[in-house]
């Protein structure tokens, strides 16, 4: 695979941050700086981090970033239950967003698994990710 943006994972990331944007959009301006902010980074950077890994030299290394993307869902995902509870935004709408950070979530798992069993293996531990352990993992 040669670039991250083939990735299937990377792909509903992206679109996570379209929907998160919009979502936040309707928050109290008080929150601007506040939840808003906070909810938007951490949200940008799953893809981000998914990128990131995915252009280092090391299997090691791309583990690393999709270990990071998964606290930064984590995040995100606190994030939008504070955003329901405070009724910033509304329940079907907050848990659409749940639902896709799960499934996103499960993807990434897939990933790592399939990655961590490379590293392991002692011929291939700091190799490039190959194209069969990146491809579309189903969730």
């Amino acid at each position: 695979m040669r670039s991250y943006r083939e990735l299937k994972v990377w792909q509903r990331s992206f679109d996570l941050c379209k929907r998160v944007y919009d979502l936040s959009r309707g928050f109290p301006a008080d929150e601007r700086f506040g939840l808003v902010a906070q909810m938007r980074r951490a949200v940008v950077s799953i893809p981000s981090n998914i990128a990131e890994g995915h252009s280092r030299n090391t299997t090691r290394d791309y583990l690393r970033f999709l270990w990071i993307t998964k606290g930064s869902l984590a995040e995100v995902e606190t994030q939008v239950i504070l955003a329901r509870e405070f009724d910033y935004a509304a329940a079907e709408e907050c848990q659409e967003v749940l639902n896709e950070l799960d499934q996103i979530g499960r993807m990434l798992r897939a990933i790592i698994t399939s990655l961590d069993a490379k590293a392991k293996r002692p011929d291939v531990g700091s190799d490039r990710p190959t194209q069969s352990s990146t491809l579309n993992p189903q969730p």
